[in-house]
């Protein structure tokens, strides 16, 4: 093989996705494997050395053709020690060195960032990003997760906690409990959770009636996906719902856009899936929301390479922090 290889690791609670990647950003073969959180999550470096180990012979290369690995973890991350401070779904409750034990086990040099950082990083390198230097990644699934990219590099904080767009609190007083241990964050509204939330409370008020209330009181639970597809029929309430969470995420993606002016703010994670019926209204609020030089100058468009723009982005970590 002429050209060497880059590999990227987005670790994840219930699965690790692994991919060999070409020194261009482009993906040649990726799989993934159980993330193992027992004793303490003591296994997940082995097992990604072993993986990489397996998959290198299945196709017949060597290690001496891998240039480093990256890799995404899910946790404020230390970027020149490795160390992820916590990452309590993977067990690790205490500063772990991460970095350290990765190199040990696949004797190949690692660097090491947080999982949001890198989604942000794919998606500037190979994604909706386009080569912007100035990009601001949100990712709304399970949770809202973000990274900041400024001048063409993640911009980390003094603790590694930069990008924690999730952890905003709405301006309205009070709000629902976070994971964090605020009240009121972003996360607990524009999240798949948050919309669920918020569906459920308004389908508990009075005696409503349209497509989103029919599904509820068929199997007592609604999804986010079930607010979209009901809204995009134009049900009252599903619309409502999306009004509401376009309000706050909006006004959100304003002042991080009045803080930083990027080129472009980029919505990933399942949410997004949903498309127009909600970027659209969030448009409308960011607009209504930012300074004017900013709401001419910000693009908000949609993540383009879904799951993988973790691996793409610890790959770039490689590319430029290592190679």
């Amino acid at each position: 093989m002429a050209e060497k290889w880059l590999v990227g690791v987005d670790l994840g609670g219930t699965t690790t996705k692994l991919a060999f990647i070409s020194l261009y950003g482009e993906i040649l073969h990726k799989w993934e494997i159980p993330t193992d959180v027992s004793d303490e999550g003591k296994n997940i470096t082995v097992n990604i050395a072993k993986a990489i180990d397996a998959k290198l012979e299945e196709l017949g290369h060597s290690k001496s053709e891998i240039i480093g690995i990256g890799m995404g973890a899910p946790g404020p991350v230390d970027l020149a020690t490795g160390v992820i401070y916590e990452a309590v779904n993977l067990g690790w409750r205490e500063p772990y060195p991460l970095k350290d034990l990765l190199e040990v086990e696949t004797s190949l040099p690692a660097v090491i960032d947080n999982d949001a950082n890198c989604a942000a990083l794919g998606e500037m390198w190979k994604g909706a990003g386009n080569g912007a230097k100035d990009l601001v990644c949100v990712t709304l699934g399970t949770g809202v997760g973000g990274g900041v990219i400024t001048n063409g590099d993640i911009v980390h904080g003094v603790s590694g906690a930069a990008g924690e767009i999730g952890h905003i609190t709405s301006m309205a007083e009070g709000g629902a409990p976070c994971n964090c241990g605020k009240t009121g964050c972003l996360e607990t509204i524009a999240s798949a959770t948050g919309i669920v939330r918020i569906a459920t409370e308004a389908l508990n008020e009075g005696t409503p009636t349209g497509e989103l209330a029919a599904v509820y009181k068929e199997t007592g639970h609604v999804t986010a996906k079930d607010v979209f597809d009901s809204a995009k029929r134009n049900d009252q309430l599903a619309l409502k719902v999306i009004d509401s969470v376009a309000l706050h995420l909006g006004i959100a993606l304003a002042n991080i856009a009045n803080t930083l002016n990027p080129e472009k703010i980029v919505l990933g994670g399942g949410v997004s899936k949903a498309g127009n019926v909600l970027l659209d209204p969030i448009k409308e609020q960011f607009l209504r929301n930012s300074f004017p030089r900013v709401a001419q100058s910000t693009e908000i468009s949609i993540a383009t390479l879904g799951n993988d723009a973790g691996v793409i982005g610890a790959a770039w970590l490689v590319k430029n922090k290592i190679a």
